[in-house]
């Protein structure tokens, strides 16, 4: 008996095994992306109401940092929780009742009048969010084999800078227009019309997100014996893996990756939260103009994750990916503060800090499930995420602390910058090639 009598044709032809993957992308990609859009943009629209709400609410620019920190607060401290639920109750189920619940709270911020109200929304917001973007990392990790995670999760990320490129003319156009239409000022319109996406989301949720493979309709019996066997011979691979909650909430190299995707979220924030307010000091007062101009760096963002992500996953290198665009962020924030009231020259600085932070993103997401399978990578995926977000609250917090102690941002950029150049260390010392190149 040949071979071919044993081994069905189907899993033995590389075209095959191409058009499978094709098929997976077009099918879970596009929509895992746009609840991302949904997910970031419902994170970020505070950075475009403060240009409103600020004065309206009669808020200080640290009372504003501390409460859009906040959220990083709630985040945190249920990331791992959440995730270790998904895995329990499915994707399907859990990335659905996130969406949702997390479109509603961003709606009813448009009901803020006070800090302490702004506070309190913020951190609820944090904790329906959480899990999500780990979630989903964990969730591709069941499709997808290392070698092909770079590129897919690139795929997926660029949701994170196309809500500023969609969201940041939208949100100019939406404070524009809408200001004072039926007694409601522009940022309180701004938080209701962008929470809707998020709902309609996690509602197609339940139709368009199978909870694996085996579940999945549109896969015949022999492509999912193709994929289940790379995903085999993927696991064989890292046989070193480790597989336990132990393994992944005690394992040193989770918390220095936390420590490399928190230097990275200081410069992302800044630049997503803050660059409405960046490009106003440079001289620019229309919402809707100082929307068209965030898209900028956004844009940057987008081609930066597709280009190193692929990249990564075809010299199968990882840590010179990572190192290399830490180190050019950081020096392209740097020089974003002595130039902060040249708008040309403040659009370009952050557009090559975007470009190369974000752009690592998707190489760092590959990283954790080359040493953990199982609960030790959904735990791993979102303890690192965890870590990381504390970036949230310190970069918004130490912006507006600067901004009202000395009147600009600059020293906490300066800050940032020496961070991402520690980790750029970090990753070329404490991840060898034979562990992550793969």
């Amino acid at each position: 008996m040949n071979s071919t009598t044993s081994n069905p044709p189907l899993l033995q032809t590389g075209e095959t095994n191409r058009d499978l993957y094709t098929k997976i992308t077009w099918r879970l990609i596009p929509f895992l992306c746009f609840c991302y859009l949904a997910a970031y943009l419902d994170r970020i629209n505070v950075g475009f109401a403060k240009l409103q709400m600020v004065e309206d609410l009669q808020f200080s620019v640290t009372a504003y940092g501390l409460g859009a920190g906040l959220f990083f607060v709630g985040y945190i401290i249920f990331e791992v929780p959440s995730n270790l639920i998904l895995e329990k109750v499915g994707a399907r189920m859990w990335i659905a009742r996130i969406m949702i619940t997390w479109g509603i709270l961003s709606g009813l911020t448009m009901f803020v009048t006070t800090p302490t109200q702004f506070y309190v929304l913020r951190f609820i917001l944090g904790a329906a969010e959480a899990g999500f973007l780990p979630g989903v990392l964990y969730y591709l990790t069941t499709w997808y084999p290392t070698y092909r995670r770079g590129k897919i999760i690139a795929l997926f990320m660029i949701g994170l800078p196309l809500s500023s490129v969609i969201g940041g003319p939208l949100s100019g156009w939406i404070m524009n227009h809408f200001d004072q239409l039926h007694g409601l000022r522009g940022w309180q319109w701004l938080f209701l019309l962008e929470s809707i996406p998020s709902v309609l989301l996690g509602l197609l949720t339940f139709w368009a997100l199978p909870d694996n493979h085996h579940k999945a309709k549109w896969l015949n019996s022999e492509e999912r014996a193709l994929l289940q066997r790379d995903l085999d011979h993927d696991n064989a691979e890292g046989k070193h893996s480790k597989h336990s909650f132990k393994d992944g909430f005690f394992n040193l190299k989770v918390w220095m990756l936390g420590s490399i995707d928190f230097s990275i979220l200081l410069g992302a924030y800044a630049i997503g939260f803050w660059m409405p307010s960046f490009i106003r000091n440079a001289g620019v007062t229309d919402t809707f103009d100082i929307g068209l101009l965030t898209a900028i760096p956004s844009i940057a963002g987008v081609i930066g994750m597709l280009a190193i992500g692929a990249s990564s996953d075809y010299f199968r290198e990882r840590r010179w990916h990572l190192a290399v665009p830490l180190t050019v962020g950081a020096i392209a924030l740097t020089f974003s503060t002595f130039v902060s009231s040249n708008l040309i020259l403040t659009v370009v600085t952050f557009t090559i800090a975007s470009c190369t932070l974000l752009g690592a993103v998707p190489v760092f997401f590959s990283l954790p499930a080359t040493f953990l399978k199982g609960t030790a990578a959904a735990t791993g995926f979102a303890l690192a995420c965890s870590i990381a977000n504390i970036a949230g609250l310190v970069s918004n917090s130490l912006i507006g602390w600067a901004t009202d102690l000395t009147g600009t941002a600059h020293a906490a950029l300066w800050f940032f910058a020496v961070c991402l150049v520690c980790n750029a260390v970090l990753v070329l010392a404490a991840f060898p090639a034979r562990l992550v190149n793969r």
